[in-house]
């Protein structure tokens, strides 16, 4: 059975991709032989992908003043309410400073090269949850009786995760965009036209 990343917009709640197994034939199958390791799941909570989203949309707009809550909520497609809060505990955690009023926003505090992705998700989502609790990890290495391999594997799997988004500031993430669309852009004029 091939493993895949699977993003379900039918769920509601915190979590995006999952690392799930593929779903068999047989629906009772599920009910025998549960697809998910105990307590370990890859997935990054709506409110820190929403997040990240509304920090590369002011990081783009880095030097350019106050952007309105507005504003972001409609470019990135976030809802404005669930932004507010987002951007409240931005501003709590000094990553974005905010101006009230009518002409009112928020913007970076710090220039995006010296603002890092894994502060943001640790932040939001806790001690980089998105790639399991380290300890567990760890714990299952010692005790797992016939494959402390494979959890041993998953702890550099987080351990590398961390590692990159610990390296990773938002001014990478904006190159990291620039570079795919130019590559899309490139790949767009190179297909031909049908006749």
């Amino acid at each position: 059975m091939v493993s895949r990343a699977v993003i379900d917009p039918r769920t509601p709640g915190p979590s995006l991709p999952v690392l799930s197994a593929s779903p068999p034939l047989d629906p009772w199958f599920r009910l025998v032989y549960p697809t998910s390791p105990v307590g370990i799941h890859l997935k990054i909570s709506q409110r820190g992908l929403y997040a990240l989203k509304a920090l590369i949309h002011l990081s783009e707009r880095w030097n350019a003043g106050i952007v309105s809550t507005h504003e972001i909520a409609e470019r990135e497609g976030i809802p404005e309410k669930f932004l507010e809060a987002i951007l409240l505990a931005l501003k709590n955690a000094r990553i974005v400073k905010s101006r009230r009023g009518r002409e009112g926003g928020y913007e970076l505090r710090r220039p995006p090269a010296e603002i890092v992705v894994g502060d943001v998700v640790r932040l939001l989502d806790g001690p980089l949850a998105p790639f399991g609790d380290a300890a567990e990890l760890a714990r299952l290495v010692k005790t797992e009786p016939r494959h402390a391999g494979l959890f041993d594997l998953f702890l550099d799997v987080r351990n590398a995760a961390s590692a990159i988004l610990d390296n990773t500031t938002l001014a990478d993430l904006l190159e990291r965009d620039r570079r795919i669309l130019v590559a899309r852009r490139g790949e767009a004029d190179a297909v031909p036209e049908p006749k």
